[in-house]
């Protein structure tokens, strides 16, 4: 999986620097009145967590990256206006202190680690989903201008074809592929806004990562994530 991942990023990295050259050069051509703003993008993220149990806590590795394609669909005569729908990937690790394993009649048990109790090296929870993302635009462009101001307020829809809960420690590892409790649709709410090349991006979960899991009788596991991040747009 790493290897795929790293792979794709290099391919995409290469797309937005051929893609920004383009940008540079064809600022003299024929002006285009029914233009799009068709594009890739490509983007990487720092991942938190919220709405997590008591004593669950950010530790190591958190972050992931994203590419896809975007199709523009302006609604407005000067063209700045439009809805993007297209399709896209997200590999995303969580590195916490949240232990997923399992007992012997393979029940799932959450469970935090406490500083100092147990030792470990890491633990982490990682996801591979294809999405499909929604976005409303605002932007400050024109047919012969690349340099603009933007605002995209979107949705995505995903869903987990992969995931796995890694656990290293002093004495075990142990990996989890199959948790019934996972809910593989995915679905968040996006804003992405910037200038030119450089947009800020921040994607929330709407809905938890896990359905009816729990530590104890009176604590469920719901957290969501909030992505922060950088997200290249590729004409």
């Amino acid at each position: 999986m790493p290897r795929f991942t790293t792979s794709c990023f290099l391919f995409f990295l290469i797309l937005y620097s051929i893609g920004s050259i383009a940008q540079e050069t064809d600022t003299t051509s024929t002006e285009d009145t029914r233009y799009r703003e068709d594009q890739f993008y490509v983007g990487a993220t720092y991942n938190l967590l919220s709405n997590v149990p008591s004593g669950v806590k950010i530790r190591g590795l958190s972050g992931g990256f994203q590419f896809g394609y975007l199709r523009d669909i302006p609604i407005n005569k000067q063209r700045n206006i439009a809805f993007a729908l297209g399709a896209g990937f997200a590999y995303d690790v969580y590195g916490q202190n949240l232990f997923i394993g399992e007992t012997q009649d393979e029940k799932t048990i959450f469970t935090v680690l406490d500083d100092g109790e147990v030792d470990f090296s890491r633990n982490s929870f990682s996801t591979a989903v294809i999405e499909i993302p929604l976005e409303f635009r605002w932007r400050s462009s024109t047919a012969s201008s690349y340099r603009f101001w933007r605002v995209y307020g979107g949705f995505r829809a995903g869903y987990a074809y992969w995931y796995k809960s890694t656990f290293k420690g002093a004495e075990n590892s142990v990996n989890q592929t199959d948790i019934p409790e996972f809910d593989k649709l995915r679905l968040g709410a996006t804003l992405s806004f910037g200038y030119n090349t450089f947009n800020f991006f921040v994607y929330y979960s709407i809905n938890p990562f896990f359905k009816d899991a729990v530590i104890s009788e009176t604590e469920s596991v719901k957290f969501r994530t909030i992505k922060v991040g950088l997200l290249f747009y590729i004409l």
